[in-house]
């Protein structure tokens, strides 16, 4: 799979992502990454790539021409990639999956992980990552990309976002993992999260591991599990259980053992 990172400071993402799985994942080719800078198209010799914006206000705002011809850069570039391996015996370059084009904004649709899981079928995604006060809203929508957001905050540029959806999308693809059941059984991947984790020692500060994680009956584990996400869910994160199927005697575990902690509460 590919990543375009369509910037003014790319290797911020570049540094981001040497590390641990995505970093094995690009040595071992499993993913590519592309650094655009965006003052390589700039409109003139100073570099320029941003302009006061229309109607007053703090700042400046990123200039149409140099973030669309970034952009036709790397559909350019894949369109004779694409028409290469067509030449060579392979797919047509009708059948080649377009670029999946999206613009990091906190005005987007928030990411998640079915978000993250409908991205990682894509053979190909160019991130345009904005700056200072933002970009020309007209060349996101010639370009007619997708916008996204990590959250309800403001981050100082796209590129920190990026990262994190790269990071995300990763874990999903083929081969990233070690299987694929060690992702199906992370937090959120079917709208939960993940049960409670323990290791060594077996009593940490008066602390003690559930007993029926020792008890090497796979079937109580697994019962033990399913109740923990659930408690952790309801505790943490209560809206994902909205529309949620949950089996009734799991219900009733979950809320004997919630009633239990209350009353040694009191």
């Amino acid at each position: 799979m590919k990543f375009s990172i369509l910037s003014l400071f790319p290797d911020q993402v570049r540094e981001a992502l040497d590390f641990s799985m995505t970093a094995r994942a690009l040595d071992r080719g499993l993913i590519e990454l592309e650094l655009v800078q965006i003052r390589d198209y700039a409109i003139n010799n100073h570099g320029q790539v941003d302009d006061a914006p229309y109607g007053g206000g703090r700042g400046m705002v990123m200039m149409c021409d140099p973030v669309y011809d970034a952009w036709l850069s790397v559909v350019e570039k894949a369109t004779h990639d694409k028409e290469d391996r067509s030449n060579e015996g392979g797919d047509s370059v009708e059948n080649c999956q377009s670029v999946h084009t999206i613009f990091l904004s906190p005005a987007g649709k928030t990411f998640n992980q079915a978000m993250a899981l409908e991205l990682s079928k894509k053979s190909h995604i160019a991130f345009i990552c904005g700056h200072y006060e933002g970009v020309d809203a007209r060349v996101i929508d010639e370009i007619g990309a997708d916008e996204v957001s990590l959250g309800d905050y403001v981050l100082t540029g796209g590129e920190l976002a990026a990262a994190v959806m790269i990071d995300v999308i990763t874990r999903l693809l083929p081969g990233v993992l070690p299987d694929e059941e060690a992702w199906q059984l992370e937090s959120f991947s079917d709208g939960l999260l993940e049960w409670s984790q323990y290791t060594r020692p077996r009593v940490w500060r008066d602390r003690a591991v559930p007993d029926v994680l020792l008890s090497g009956h796979q079937a109580n584990i697994d019962c033990e599990r399913e109740v923990s996400r659930l408690i952790e869910t309801i505790t943490k994160k209560p809206e994902l259980l909205k529309g949620q199927s949950v089996d009734r005697e799991l219900w009733e575990l979950v809320a004997e053992r919630l009633g239990s902690d209350t009353s040694n509460d009191e």
